[in-house]
């Protein structure tokens, strides 16, 4: 029997990875069984899968979703995977940059969008950031990210890492940390370890997103600093106003819970 894996690797070392695009091929099946057993899909399923490379993911989802939208902005794999599933109706590949897509094209009325990827290492907060915009779309996300990143978007308040991203990741989503996956799963091998996370939309809470974040980057501009004085170049009376929010004026901004952080931020703009 042949060994899978092994060609797999062969396969990824045809088309020398790109250090410009962030690329890191995934190589090992047993990890990438592991990411769509926690995918779990569906016969009914619309599928988006964000930078599938050489196809290890797309391979496994083509034939047990309803539809799999292919977004590869690396204009040499996209060629290859038309042909690849060239016999394959239900899939689409479509060269395009996720950075800018408009993930909304491809929802139908009624119906929302899964996501699955094994994100760029450059591009991953970037492309988490846009799907924030899109949240209201999707069902839910598989997602891979450099470990570092996992543990931005999953600190609990009081945690070091916990920052910008954190909050609006938990305003957007419910974040599940399923497993971490090392360096040698991949071809080139990065010199980090990988976290796959699982992230389900909530129902939006506030309005003026825009406010805050405004309001997030003021707060999380110094973080040595307590969150007053961070945010007195935005407010004169940041103390009454912290007060006002039941948040004491000495404590630092990755204290915070989400829930204070919205508390403050009604009390601002009321």
């Amino acid at each position: 029997m042949p060994n899978i894996g092994r060609k797999k690797q062969r396969i990824a070392g045809r088309i020398p990875a790109k250090r410009s695009l962030g690329q890191n091929f995934l190589v090992d099946d047993s990890i990438v069984d592991r990411i769509v057993n926690s995918f779990c899909p569906t016969a009914s399923d619309i599928v988006v899968e964000i930078g599938p490379g050489h196809g290890a993911l797309t391979e496994k989802l083509v034939g047990r979703v309803e539809k799999l939208y292919t977004l590869e902005f690396d204009s040499s794999l996209a060629p290859l995977l038309r042909r690849r599933f060239s016999d394959r109706d239900d899939l689409v590949v479509i060269e395009d940059d996720a950075l800018t897509f408009d993930f909304g094209l491809l929802a139908t009325p009624g119906r929302r969008l899964r996501v699955i990827a094994n994100l760029p290492y450059n591009i991953s907060t970037a492309i988490l950031q846009r799907l924030f915009d899109s949240s209201e779309i999707l069902e839910d996300c598989v997602l891979m990210f450099q470990r570092e990143v996992a543990e931005r978007i999953t600190a609990a308040p009081g945690i070091k890492d916990r920052g910008y991203l954190t909050i609006m990741t938990e305003l957007h989503f419910d974040v599940e940390h399923l497993f971490d996956v090392p360096p040698s799963a991949f071809r080139p091998a990065p010199k980090i370890w990988s976290s796959v996370v699982r992230i389900v939309p909530k129902p939006a809470e506030l309005k003026n997103k825009e406010a805050f974040r405004k309001l997030l980057s003021a707060g999380f501009a110094q973080k040595r600093k307590t969150i007053a004085n961070n945010l007195k170049a935005l407010f004169a009376d940041v103390t009454g106003l912290l007060i006002q929010a039941r948040i004491d004026p000495t404590r630092r901004a990755e204290t915070l819970t989400l829930e204070e952080w919205l508390r403050l931020n009604d009390v601002v703009h009321k």
